[in-house]
């Protein structure tokens, strides 16, 4: 196997819970390295959909705790933070917590999306609480919306990175297929 059908391997390989928790302790000790405030915020909102869909409750006391950053210390803030980040990514998604998670993004397209494209998410949202797509295939669909509209938001989102599907019909599968071509 050579190493670009290796790497493609392993990037088609599904994350565990496990690999996401790891994934994003790793992304907040580089934050807790940097000491800065402006990256806790900005971990926070990279990170938003994906606390979401762990746990909304923690969401907000998340929220809050950066909101706090005038009012205590920094180092108290980051150590608030982090025992809350853990308590949040503790509950494992569920159907219920990813398809509110979903509602929430459709929000930033649906008034741009005319009677059928709602129609049509609505149903990809029905088949994802009927099991008979992944969260994956979902947010494979949703990506190419994304870019479609420019939200660079939701484009520096954690939740897309982590939990879509990285199949052919994918926008960033398909320039990697014409790159390994060339």
């Amino acid at each position: 196997m050579n190493k670009i059908q290796e790497n493609t391997s392993i990037s088609a390989q599904k994350l565990t819970e496990k690999d996401i928790r790891n994934y994003i302790f790793e992304r907040f000790t580089e934050v807790k390295k940097s000491n800065k405030i402006k990256d806790l915020v900005s971990f926070q909102a990279m990170n938003k959909h994906m606390i979401m869909a762990h746990n909304q409750d923690e969401l907000k006391i998340l929220g809050n705790i950066v909101a706090s950053n005038k009012k205590i210390k920094f180092s108290e803030i980051l150590e608030e933070y982090e025992k809350h980040l853990k308590i949040a990514l503790e509950t494992e998604p569920t159907t219920k917590t990813h398809s509110n998670v979903i509602l929430h993004i459709f929000g930033f397209f649906s008034s741009n999306f005319n009677q059928q494209e709602k129609e049509k998410f609505f149903e990809l949202l029905a088949n994802f609480k009927d099991e008979k797509i992944s969260i994956g295939e979902v947010l494979s669909e949703i990506n190419p919306i994304i870019y479609r509209f420019n939200n660079t938001y939701l484009a520096s989102q954690t939740y897309f990175l982590l939990y879509s599907n990285q199949e052919d019909r994918n926008l960033f599968k398909i320039l990697q297929s014409l790159k390994l071509s060339n």
